[in-house]
């Protein structure tokens, strides 16, 4: 029974990612589901919960492992609250469409790195067939009043698609990543296609100022008589047949579940353990998925230059660098992976002394509250990506920051800078000195000047929390808020 409401949303939310929010896999003779993790699945997850929607996406698995998931699904709908809807690929289809398309073309080329595209014309061919495909799963399942969001540069194809297939639904898109410049965009050979099947979206979502410029930009180039009207967060396209909202939606986390955390007995006590561990020193702390753009080696050079210029560092400050696997078997990151190593091997060999390593390197994913406790107990955060579409490290470590003593090092190129640029260090990741002389600027900054920093950075992350940003889009999309779509009371996922 759902809540009686006289404004509420009678559709259903319609998620839409290249990844369910679970993995599956086949041990033995055992399929195992296990929750997944990362920036959307938090964002997201609550939005659907009890209220009778779906998540579409690829459960990690391929047709050729012919695996029977619909039990398992199943069982995972009743464990989150929602129902899920797989769509399996093919072998073929995940190296062209994924590891392809997605990955070596868009992934670089959208994060300003061209020269490390690979504009393989098969990649096209299979990425808009599996978007076809998404979009076919979709239209099966999809109702008139439904809210379809899609989500992230796997599926731009995807309204097109849906449009074709008669599907009239409201189909919305947020990009997580940068969306590059025109003389960028202008190296892909499928630029016009891509572009304009964009336009097949109601509302296009882009994390910052930036990003929508750059589009529209793009749109000048190539669509002639394109008008753009409004100011402000949301404003209206318009070609010679069609209409489209622009937005600009920065992404955020749940600061109540960070500061909770933070608070907790659990962290309290890893917190103790961290001090003991690193007595009378101060710790720089850096959190990554194992990738290119996150501006690792860069940063490791840095430190390296600032414990070299400035003596006082030695003995006094602790590197962490928590680096978390991705994509191992693909031989360009297994390659950084050991590129990060070797930098770190050599860095140490030459500064260690009796008692004091520099850099203590963690390869591996840290359960939450180890997570939170190192945000909670590092005195500066040196987040330092040559390019990102928000960073939400940088967020996390500001929510976590309870004592309000920490220093956040930020590159001027992450998404959060527009955000916490009078409060945050801000730097360009590429100039090695000036990164060194802003962690030599934290580490001798006093109490009261750090205080002064991250109290404010913490109330905007805590006013422009996940919930907001969930918000913010459905105002954009369809005039309304998340409390539109009712809890379904009695709602039991199928």
């Amino acid at each position: 029974m759902k809540d009686n409401n006289e404004n509420s949303y009678e559709g259903r939310i319609i998620i839409v990612s290249n990844r369910l929010p679970i993995v599956v896999r086949k041990e033995s003779d055992n399929i195992e589901i296990e929750r997944g993790s990362g920036g959307l699945i938090t964002a997201l997850a609550p939005v659907l919960k009890d209220r009778g929607g779906k998540w579409i996406g690829w459960p990690g698995i391929t047709e050729e492992e012919r695996i029977d998931i619909s039990q398992a699904l199943a069982e995972a709908n009743e464990d989150v609250g929602y129902d899920l809807e797989a769509v399996v690929l093919t072998q073929e289809e995940v190296n062209n469409y994924y590891y392809g398309f997605s990955n070596e073309i868009l992934w670089p080329l959208f994060h300003d790195l061209q020269s490390r595209c690979n504009y393989e014309p098969r990649y096209w061919e299979l990425y808009r067939k599996v978007n076809r495909k998404f979009a076919e799963k979709i239209e099966s399942t999809v109702k008139t009043d439904d809210f379809v969001w899609i989500q992230d540069y796997h599926l731009l194809n995807c309204a097109r698609e849906l449009r074709t297939l008669g599907v009239r639904s409201k189909l919305a898109m947020f990009l997580h990543i940068p969306f590059p410049p025109l003389d960028i965009f202008l190296k892909l050979p499928w630029r016009y296609q891509l572009l304009e099947n964009l336009l097949y979206y109601d509302l296009i979502g882009f994390q910052t100022i930036r990003d929508r410029v750059n589009f529209i930009d793009c749109l000048r180039r190539f669509f002639r008589g394109v008008q753009i009207e409004g100011r402000g967060q949301v404003v209206l396209g318009k070609t010679a047949d069609r209409e489209f909202r622009i937005g600009v939606f920065p992404i955020s986390i749940d600061y109540s579940e960070f500061e909770k955390a933070a608070r907790s007995q659990q962290v309290a006590d890893r917190a103790w353990y961290l001090h003991e561990k690193y007595p009378e020193r101060k710790i720089i702390l850096g959190v990554d998925r194992l990738d290119y753009t996150k501006g690792i080696i860069q940063r490791l050079k840095a430190f390296e230059n600032a414990i070299e210029r400035f003596p006082e560092l030695r003995g006094k400050v602790s590197f962490v660098q928590v680096v978390v696997p991705s994509r191992i078997n693909v031989p360009e990151y297994f390659e950084l992976k050991q590129e990060i190593e070797r930098l770190t091997s050599e860095i140490n060999g030459r500064f260690t002394t009796s008692g004091w390593v520099p850099i203590h390197y963690v390869f591996r994913s840290l359960d939450r509250d180890d997570l939170v406790a190192l945000y909670r107990t590092a005195e500066i955060a040196l987040v330092t990506p040559l390019k990102d579409g928000m960073n939400l490290v940088a967020k996390e470590y500001c929510a976590s920051n309870i004592e309000e003593d920490g220093v956040l090092i930020l590159s001027e190129f992450a998404g959060a800078a527009p955000e916490f640029k009078d409060h945050a260090l801000l730097v360009n990741p590429h100039d090695i000195v000036g990164v060194a002389d802003a962690i030599y600027q934290a580490f001798t900054m006093d109490i009261e000047e750090r205080r002064a920093r991250m109290k404010p950075l913490r109330e905007i992350v805590r006013e422009n929390d996940v919930f907001y940003w969930v918000d913010s889009f459905f105002k954009g999309a369809l005039s309304r808020d998340l409390k539109s779509f009712p809890v379904v009371k009695d709602y039991v996922p199928r």
